[in-house]
Order: structure tokens, then sequence, then C-alpha cells
């Protein structure tokens, strides 16, 4: 063999061995700035295939974003390797997610729907694991100090919703879950009212799960019967269940014809655009309705990145719906984890790392989905049962011609508003 062709030889094995290195995993990913970075693992969790309220697009979502962040290298050098749980709406799922978390090493578990804190919060806590971005829907998200929400929960959207309607409603009827969590809603709905000299609304608890609710339709419609009358539901997935019930109601159909007719309205999770496109979109019962969101409407150019990264990372899974509340959560939160763990510029990740980088007050940007995000104490509203409030501003949207647009433009600050509830 000629000296030419073995170093030709000697050049492609080598070439070979490199890349095969790579392909098995040897340490560096490609996009990688150099050195060898351990892989990230997190954990994602929510309610699939129950019989109350269900968030398949944030898991799904989840998957969706480690596949762009991974074709671009990983978050700064770290593959990001996504565990997925279904919380079952049960004390008993949400703590078998949370222990899988602790078991397989996640170094924090984001952009996830539980309504059971307690069960979930305790492994978390115990095993130093930090909560990023939850939905918002359980009180423990805001009191515990490993929770590190997004948005403002239900507390800033029913508070908020309450000053969205007053100055359009001179009376309303609420019909919420007959539950624990659901006993705080007239409380903050009517904290908003009374921005505008309100009177409170009228409270009308409901099964969770109920499969029609024509008795509290008829009560909600009676109670708020009248000039200028509105008739919210906040009962997460039935919302959609207890206004079929109510376009039901006898002399519902002539009464829509009346200028004076009773309005509807409801917030982000219980009404978002996916729901109404299902129910007729033009023709959804929801058409005219106000509804109180976290973050702005969907068409928001703001949202363009998601957009980008659903279209060309989902392969075409519909449960990843860029309108869908969950959806947009999951993104915002898997946002706050990125940033977190590009400022901490180490080989190795660690949820004690995660938690005292947000802790000591870094700042997320997430592009104006959200204000500036920040968790140090002094940036906590500190209301009673939701201390770890940092982001208390909502937007306030209506349904017109089958899709969900600013009423107004810009956020609101509902920071007082959820003070002042008892």
């Amino acid at each position: 063999m000629t000296g030419r062709r073995l170093t030709s030889l000697l050049a492609y094995v080598t070439t070979a061995a490199a890349g095969a290195s790579l392909l098995t995993g040897c340490g560096v990913l490609p996009g990688a700035t150099g050195g060898s970075r351990e892989p990230v693992t997190v954990m994602t969790w929510a309610p699939d295939q129950t019989r109350a309220t269900n968030m398949p697009g944030m898991p799904a979502m989840a998957q969706t974003y480690a596949r762009w962040v991974n074709s671009q290298g990983g978050i700064d050098g770290h593959e990001l390797r996504v565990l997925t749980c279904n919380e079952q709406n049960t004390t008993a799922g949400a703590a078998a997610c949370a222990r899988r978390a602790v078991r397989e090493n996640a170094v924090a578990v984001v952009g996830s729907y539980s309504q059971n804190g307690r069960a979930f919060m305790a492994p978390l806590e115990a095993a130093g694991i930090p909560y990023i971005g939850g939905y918002g829907i359980a009180e423990d998200e805001f009191t515990s100090p490993l929770s590190y929400p997004v948005n403002g929960g239900v507390a800033s959207l029913v508070a908020g919703h309450g000053m969205q309607l007053a100055g359009s409603c001179d009376k309303v009827s609420l019909v919420r879950p007959d539950t624990t969590a659901g006993d705080k809603l007239p409380e903050l709905l009517d904290s908003g009212l009374r921005k505008e000299s309100h009177r409170g609304a009228v409270d009308i608890p409901a099964l969770e799960d109920a499969a029609e609710y024509t008795e509290q339709a008829h009560r909600a419609r009676n109670r708020a019967a009248g000039d200028k009358g509105c008739v919210t539901a906040v009962l997460g997935e039935r919302t959609q269940t207890f206004f079929d019930s109510f376009r039901r109601l006898p002399g519902r159909e002539e009464e829509k014809r009346d200028k004076d007719a009773v309005r509807i309205s409801s917030v982000l999770g219980s009404v978002d655009q996916p729901v109404i496109d299902r129910t007729g979109g033009p023709h959804s019962p929801f058409e005219g309705a106000f509804v109180t969101s976290w973050y702005p409407e969907a068409g928001d150019k703001s949202w363009a990145p998601m957009r980008k990264v659903i279209q060309e990372h989902a392969f075409a899974d519909n449960r990843v719906d860029p309108a869908d509340a969950g959806v947009q959560t999951t993104w915002i939160a898997y946002t706050v984890l990125k940033e977190v763990i590009e400022s901490l510029q180490q080989d190795t990740i660690t949820a004690e790392q995660i938690s005292h980088a947000l802790d000591r007050g870094e700042r997320i940007d997430t592009g104006g989905l959200t204000p500036v995000l920040r968790w140090k104490y002094e940036d906590m509203l500190g209301a009673p049962g939701f201390t770890r409030i940092v982001n208390h501003e909502v937007t306030f949207q209506v349904v017109r011609q089958g899709r969900l647009v600013a009423q107004k433009p810009g956020f609101v600050d509902v920071g007082e508003t959820v003070l002042s509830a008892p």
C-alpha cells in the first residue's frame, strides 16, 4: 500500500470514529459550545382522558419543545429529556407523578396542570425539585417556596374578570365548582366588581363533572335577568357543558335577539379558542362572550416563535394547539427553564442550582407574553393564599365572529384587586 493511500485510509477511519462518537453520545451534542455537558431531565404532567378537565396539550407541547431545542444543540449544550405523566385528576395520580419525577432525578417539573397541589408539592419539596410554570389552578402553586408561577392563576383571572364585567353588567350570576378551590371564586369576582362600586355576584355552586346543568342554568339566568345582566361560568372543561344547557333553556333563542339579553362570560381555560372552534366558531354559543386571559390574544405577534416551533416540530400532533391556554403556559414555562439553564453555564445542572438562580432574582424575558418575570421576595404580591404571584396582569378579550380578540389593548394590572379580596 502506498503512503498516499495509507494516509487517506487513516483520515477516513479518524473521521468515521469522530462521527460515531457523536452518534453514540460520548458527551458533546451537535451545536454545543465545547466540553462535556450532561443531559437535563425534567417532567411535565397533566390529566388526560378523565371526566373532568383534561390538558393533553401540555405534555405534548413539552415534547415538541424538547425536539426543537435538541435540534438546536440542546439548552447551552445540554440535551433536554422530557418525562410525561398522566396526573389523572386525582390525588393519587398527582402524587405518583411527583414520586416518579423524584425517582428519575428530574431537576424540575415544568409547565404542568394539577388541582392536587398538596399531593404533588410535598414529594417535590422533600426532594428540592422546583415547580416551574404550573397552570395556576392549585393554591400550593402560590404558596410553596419551590413553586415559580408564570401567571397569576385563577385568582388573577377571576378578580380581573370582575373588573371586566363591572363596566358592562349590572347583575352577575357566577356558576363555579362546588369544591374547596371553587369556594374562593365568589370573593375574587366580587373584589373586581367592587372596583366599580358594583354589588356582588349571585353564587351558584355546581358539580365539577356533571353531565348537564339545566337547574343551575335556570337559576343563573333568572338571577341575572333584566337590563345588562351577565352569566359567567368557571367550570374548566365543563364550562362548555354548562353553556350548552344554558343555550337550550326555553326562550333562549328569542332572548338572544333582544338587545337587553343576558350576556355570557368566562375566563381562559374554561373558554378558549379551541372550545369556540369546536362549538361552531362564529355560530358558537360563546359569540359575544367576555373572556379574561393571562396572555395576549392567540393571534398576537408575540406568539410567532411558538407557532413556528409547533409548525416545524409537532409533526401534525393535533393536541398541540397554539391557541390552547395549557400549550401557551407550557411554552412560557420552558422559556423560563431555558433562560435559567443558560444563565448557569454549568456542565451539570441540578434542581438546587435552578431554584437558587430563580430565588436570587434571575430575570426572565418572555418576549412580551408576560411582564418580565422575577421571583425575588420583593417581586411577590403577597396576597393571602397567593403569596408567590409575581405576574398579576391579565388581558380583556371578547368573542367576535368566532375569534377571541382584544376588548382593550395591552395588559391590566389586577394586583390590588386580588389583595382586596377577603
